[in-house]
């Protein structure tokens, strides 16, 4: 069998499977379960030091004990990608314990001939779909050998592209034993990043970028796939997951098209910045956690 294996381990999060699990539980400790069980969620990717506390907001709200199949949807950070891409291996290691690669699933999607595979090392230098096998693994943990994973590596998709894939993913999304967990950053604030949008009205430049990132967790709270859009081409907000974000909201939306449709909501439960920026010296990354709740 095939294994990726936990690439950014031991930098991005700690190797010590131990000491990852007392802090996973102590961050999920700390947070509320107030709008579960998640049918979805949207959470971050940086390393845990600075998103881990927020990450555990979304995670708190999963019912592990309904869930079969796991589907991930990262950005690609590394390599361009017009469409979206699976991976050629087997399992996902972690610290915690491997994860399976739902092969059935797979097949389903590859025979849409949407899909490309992509490489060992594309799907280990990359590190958002990565970042969310602990915090699965670790909600997970008592049903480890009863549920799988879809990864999926979200490319750059234009409106169509995200609305294609959306109505692919619409049928699983429907199913209750389906998790879609989207991965995410917020706004990347900085000459750094090539981003220094601020609105002086706004007051500090870190109250700036928080108003902003609002603007845009409201418009994906409403579900609305072409107001998020609008809202990108008008800001340019620098969030890594726009993509992975845009083929949920059209899943939603492929949904709510029909007639039978469950009343959905989507709230989100967390937001932080990784530092507060005061002067154009300055730079952060935002995250936040949001869980989307059939009813």
């Amino acid at each position: 069998m095939s294994c990726r294996n936990a690439s950014h381990a031991g930098s991005w999060y700690t190797e010590n499977g131990s000491e990852l699990s007392r802090q996973l539980d102590l961050w999920l400790s700390k947070a509320d379960l107030t709008h579960g069980p998640a049918r979805a969620i949207i959470a971050p990717h940086a390393g845990y030091s600075y998103c881990g506390a927020c990450a555990a907001f979304a995670y708190r709200q999963i019912s592990p004990v309904v869930v079969k199949r796991i589907f991930i949807l990262g950005p690609s950070h590394h390599v361009r990608l017009g469409g979206c891409a699976l991976s050629s291996l087997d399992k996902y290691a972690t610290p915690l314990y491997d994860l399976t690669i739902d092969k059935q699933i797979y097949a389903e999607l590859e025979a849409t001939r949407q899909f490309q595979r992509m490489d060992v090392t594309t799907d280990e230098d990359e590190h958002s779909i990565e970042m969310h096998l602990p915090y699965i693994a670790k909600v997970m943990e008592e049903y480890q050998t009863s549920f799988t994973i879809i990864p999926i590596l979200v490319g750059s998709l234009t409106p169509e592209k995200e609305a294609k894939y959306g109505s692919i993913l619409a049928p699983y999304l429907a199913d209750p034993q389906n998790l879609v967990v989207i991965s995410s950053d917020f706004c990347h604030w900085g000459s750094r990043f090539r981003y220094t949008w601020r609105d002086n009205a706004r007051g500090n430049i870190y109250q700036s970028i928080e108003w902003l990132d609002k603007q845009g967790m409201d418009l994906i709270e409403k579900m609305d796939p072409a107001s998020f859009t609008a809202y990108l081409n008008k800001y340019g907000n620098t969030i890594c997951g726009r993509h992975p974000i845009g083929v949920l909201l059209q899943a939603i939306a492929k949904l709510q098209s029909q007639p039978s449709c469950p009343k959905m909501s989507m709230q989100f439960l967390k937001y932080a910045q990784s530092s507060q920026c005061m002067t154009m010296q300055d730079s952060s990354v935002s995250y936040a956690s949001a869980s989307l709740v059939f009813e």
